[in-house]
């Protein structure tokens, strides 16, 4: 079976990263397993290392550039074309854009930030395809 395309919304990488035994690790965990392609570009990549970085986070500078170079090395960067849907918060539509136009799914726990769309879907709706 092929891979399903995946845009991971930061929040979902910061929880797989603070809850290792969750639904968000479980789907991170997908990533090194080959069973989903991760799709980024640049501006997700950025949001990604200036959040992953953050010291409310805790998360040491180490780990996150790891996770970084990781999805550097394993992820699929792609360009994506920008849309004019209004959104909540200006900030996600990098990963709304670059998941509808490279037909990819958007794993997000903030599913209020998007568009109800069905390739949107919770960390446990994507476990459950």
């Amino acid at each position: 079976m092929k891979p399903r395309r995946v845009v991971l919304d930061t929040n979902v990488l910061v929880s797989a990263l603070m809850s290792p035994s969750g639904n968000p690790a479980k789907i991170y965990k997908m990533f090194f397993t080959g069973d989903l392609d991760l799709v980024y570009n640049d501006s997700i990549l950025l949001e990604y290392d200036d959040v992953l970085h953050r010291p409310y986070f805790r998360i040491p500078d180490e780990d996150a550039d790891k996770v970084i170079n990781a999805i550097k090395l394993h992820g699929e960067h792609v360009e994506s074309t920008p849309s004019s849907f209004p959104m909540t918060d200006e900030d996600d539509r990098t990963f709304y854009d670059t998941a509808k136009s490279n037909d990819a799914y958007l794993v997000t726990g903030n599913m209020r930030h998007y568009p109800y769309e069905s390739f949107i879907l919770t960390p446990t709706e994507f476990l459950e395809l």
